[in-house]
């Protein structure tokens, strides 16, 4: 379990490293990026092998119902992520929508997953978008949303959505983990 705790923590505090200490971080300039960028990569694999390893208190199991929640959670995390590259109309309402979007995913696996690892895992990821959201908010004030959302992002937006979701699931099937119950 102390490699899923500490792949949570390393991710943390990485991202959250360029809000809490911006001069350290500008100082490293863009040569910074690569060993950040590595950090990250070392945090997902310390929380897939981590996770995957862990062993714990197991509260509440899958069921129809909880997977069918999940899969909703996720489909519209998947959208928040298209949306926000994008650009759609949903920006307009949702200042980090990449964020929200960790912070659906994280709940829909809470949801659906009622173990100790889930707990930190998916429960650590929540708690780091939280934190983050309000580190920015503080530190950065609302730009001005877009004069115009073409009905064309949206539909991009809409059908990227449905082809990564396809993905996602087909993964979670070839590693043993059926999303549809």
């Amino acid at each position: 379990m102390i490699w899923l705790i500490l792949g949570v923590l390393l991710w943390s505090g990485t991202h959250l490293f360029k809000r809490l200490a911006p001069e350290a971080r500008a100082k490293l300039g863009e040569k910074g990026k690569g060993p950040i960028a590595l950090l990250l990569i070392l945090s997902i694999v310390l929380m897939v092998i981590g996770y995957r390893a862990a062993d714990g208190a197991f509260f509440w199991g899958r069921s129809p119902m909880l997977a069918g929640i999940n899969n909703l959670l996720v489909l519209f995390a998947v959208y928040l992520f298209a949306a926000s590259g994008l650009k759609t109309r949903i920006t307009k309402v949702i200042r980090h929508p990449q964020l929200t979007a960790v912070k659906v995913w994280a709940l829909g696996h809470l949801i659906v997953n009622g173990d100790t690892p889930s707990f930190i895992l998916f429960g650590g990821l929540l708690a780091w978008a939280v934190v983050e959201v309000i580190v920015i908010n503080r530190a950065e004030p609302r730009p001005a949303p877009e004069d115009s959302y073409p009905v064309a992002k949206e539909i991009r937006a809409l059908v990227g959505t449905v082809i990564v979701f396809g993905v996602m699931a087909t993964v979670h099937i070839l590693l043993g983990y059926n999303p549809f119950g």
